[in-house]
């Protein structure tokens, strides 16, 4: 069996005694291989579907042939996708609550070099006291803002490892835990009226 770049970085990741630095860099590297296979998952999946729409131009002679595409795109390399995200949640939640303590082992300054944070960011974080990773990789999105100045998009490794833990967590949270987004005064939910007193 051949070893792919994913699985020689996991060697490494997991030979006892790395540095804090390299623990963090194999991890950035893993997650972006992942993320990018993802990417190449979904690309082909939204091929075969584009390919369905051109067939609609020829209904209804054409009716079986967009199921089946439709329906090969909705399984096409399942597996491999399902197994995909779990492993990029793993490392989102293991960033998330940082039990090994990886932010404090690096220090501030290397932690924002490792993550390729824009100086302006950097002292704006420093001012806020952003110092957690979970607040920089995923709360104020700054991994990797030396290379997206102003872009609204994230698509940062880590950040997509985040991303893909929290929305394990919301999805398999139980019912009632969460609050309603919907309720009365919630983001999404009708607005309250004001409180009135008297003055």
């Amino acid at each position: 069996m051949t070893l792919t770049p994913t699985m020689r970085l996991c060697d490494i990741a997991s030979k006892p005694g790395i540095s804090a630095s390299t623990q963090l860099i194999t991890t950035r590297r893993i997650c972006r291989n992942i993320s990018s296979n993802l990417d190449s998952i979904h690309a082909e999946r939204h091929a075969m579907r584009r390919q369905a729409g051109k067939l609609k131009a020829f209904l209804p002679f054409t009716r079986q042939a967009i199921s089946d595409l439709e329906e090969q795109a909705q399984t096409h390399r399942s597996v491999e996708r399902a197994k995909a995200l779990v492993a990029l949640a793993g490392f989102g939640h293991s960033l998330l609550f940082d039990h090994g303590g990886l932010a404090h082992a690096l220090g501030l300054e290397r932690l924002y070099d490792l993550l390729n944070v824009n100086t302006v960011e950097r002292e704006q974080a420093g001012r806020e006291g952003i110092t957690s990773l979970n607040d920089l990789v995923f709360t104020h999105a700054l991994e990797d803002s030396a290379e997206r100045r102003g872009q609204d998009w994230n698509d940062a490794p880590l950040f997509n490892a985040c991303h893909a833990a929290m929305a394990d967590f919301i999805r398999e949270c139980p019912d009632g835990v969460l609050p309603d987004p919907f309720a009365p005064g919630a983001p999404f939910g009708p607005k309250l009226p004001p409180s009135l007193r008297v003055v």
